[in-house]
Formats: structure tokens, C-alpha cells, sequence
């Protein structure tokens, strides 16, 4: 409750007591990291991702989160990687796990590789491909049309978008209510060059957000809106949304913002690089 109405000192204390009382209670100890990752407090998250290992070293999130935190502090995917690699080596049925295959599809976008993105993004899982990485509803084929359109095949960007649109008209039709939902509906419509719907479903989504008492639905949906308008070229307007939101607590990291392709028409930006500087470690 604490943390849907953005009371972020009151929900540390509480999820931090919480956990002194229950110390093998792995929904606290899930709730009180990622707590710890909102407020960018990584030696912390690291701590809790370290118990959470110790606890379930059988768990494959918990082993990759735990690996990962480098990425988010200092942009460094080694020890990731490394740990995705053992997994698949030594976990046998891994490679086939839905979530190692979102992380292995995120990891490919953010070490630039192309081919094996492509290779990931054939077998994500058709609904919330990327659950774990910041787009929790975004089905696959959206996916596979970012990393075609990277590759610079427009004609299958574009087809796999318009899947994924059609996909996301139905998912409203049962779920008009989900915020959620509009705001990924304009970062589709972003992607197929639907400039003035993809701006009007963000604001709207944006508008509708400030009402719902869940903490992470208006940080993502400010997030969709900044990409949105990267990808229409509201320069402006994207890195205004980026100034502002970032200076609050979120999802958003400095690695994030560093090394995700979809943040690369903003780069080489002053007011962009400034922002991405001030995300970075200061140690």
C-alpha cells in the first residue's frame, strides 16, 4: 500500500521489517529487491538478490536478476551473459524456459547482436514475451518486428507490427480498461509510422494513468510515451518525458538507457547524454 502511493521511505522500512520477521519468505524478500531497484539502491538489491539465491539456487530468475545488476548500474552485460550461458550449459530444458528466453532476446538487443536477437525473438512466447524486462504485455511479435527493423528488414518489421497490432485491438476489446494496453498500442503504432495515433493513444494512456493507484503504471507508461516520441521524432517532447520522469523512482536504469536500441534515435543528443551521465555510478 505504501509503495502504490509512492510513500517510498514508509514501504522500505515495512517490506525491510517484513523480511527481518519472515527471513525465508520469498515473496517479501522478491518485493523488498525490486523495492530496492526502483530507488536505484543496487547494493542493496544486490544483497536481497544474494539471499534470494542462497535460498532457491535452483531458480533460474533468481540467478539471472541476481546477475544482471551490473547491467543496470554500469552498463555491463559480462556477468549476464555469463550466467545465461551457464544456465543453458548445465540446466538441461533451460533453453526452452519462456523467461530465459525473454532475457536472452534482451541481452542479444543490448550487446547489438542482430542474429542472435532474431534467433530469441523466433521462439518468445506469443503474450508478455518480455514480462521481466519493463514491457510486461508486449507479445512476441512485436518483438520480432524491432529486432527485423534493426536488421533493416522493413517488410518483415512491418508485417510482424501489424500482427502485433491486430493482436493488441483484441487484448483491449477484453481488457478495455488497462492502461497498460494503450500505452503499448501507441508504441505499436510508433513503429508502423502511425505518427498522430501513436502520440494520441500515449497522452491518453498517460492522462488515464494518473488515476490508477498501482506505482508502476504511470512510470511505464510515461516510459511508453517517451518512446513514442523518439520514434516519431518529437525529439523535444522525448527528452523532456526522460528529464522528468528519471528524476523520480522507476524501472528506468542507467544501463537501460545506455545500451537499449530503442533509445538510439536520441543519441549524440546534449540533453540526452546529460541525462543518461546523471543515471551513471558515482563510484
Amino acid at each position: 500500500m505504501d509503495r502504490s502511493q509512492r510513500r517510498w521511505v514508509d514501504a522500505t522500512h515495512n517490506l525491510e521489517r517484513a523480511c527481518e520477521l519472515d527471513p525465508r519468505n520469498l515473496p517479501y524478500l522478491i518485493n523488498l529487491g525490486s523495492m530496492y531497484l526502483w530507488l536505484h539502491d543496487y547494493d542493496e538489491h544486490a544483497k536481497i538478490m544474494d539471499r534470494i539465491v542462497a535460498l532457491h539456487p535452483e531458480q533460474r530468475p533468481g540467478r539471472i536478476f541476481r546477475a544482471s545488476v551490473e547491467v543496470y548500474r554500469r552498463a555491463d552485460t559480462g556477468p549476464w551473459r555469463a550466467e545465461i550461458e551457464n544456465i543453458l550449459t548445465n540446466d538441461p530444458g533451460s533453453e526452452k524456459d519462456p523467461f530465459v528466453v525473454g532475457q536472452r532476446y534482451a541481452l542479444a538487443l543490448y550487446d547489438r547482436d542482430w542474429d542472435a536477437a532474431g534467433r530469441a525473438a523466433a521462439v518468445l512466447s506469443q503474450k508478455n514475451s518480455l514480462d521481466a524486462w519493463s514491457f510486461p504485455q508486449l507479445g512476441r511479435d512485436f518483438w520480432v518486428g524491432v529486432v527485423a527493423r534493426l536488421k533493416g528488414d522493413e517488410t518483415s518489421a512491418r508485417a510482424a507490427f501489424m500482427r502485433a497490432h491486430a493482436q493488441q485491438e483484441d487484448e483491449m476489446r477484453v481488457h478495455p480498461d488497462d492502461v497498460s494496453l494503450l500505452a503499448d498500442l501507441g508504441l505499436i503504432d510508433a513503429a508502423l509510422g502511425r505518427k498522430e495515433e501513436a502520440l494520441r493513444e500515449g497522452r491518453r494512456a498517460m492522462e488515464l494513468a494518473s488515476s490508477v493507484k498501482n506505482s508502476s503504471t504511470e512510470p511505464y507508461v510515461k516510459m511508453c510515451f517517451a518512446i513514442i516520441c523518439t520514434w516519431t521524432d518529437e525529439r523535444e517532447l522525448a527528452l523532456g518525458q526522460l528529464e522528468a520522469f528519471t528524476k523520480a523512482p522507476g524501472s528506468y536504469t542507467y544501463g537501460d538507457l545506455r545500451l537499449n536500441p530503442m533509445w538510439d534515435p536520441l543519441r549524440g543528443d546534449p540533453r540526452f547524454e546529460k541525462i543518461v551521465a546523471s543515471l551513471a555510478p558515482k563510484k
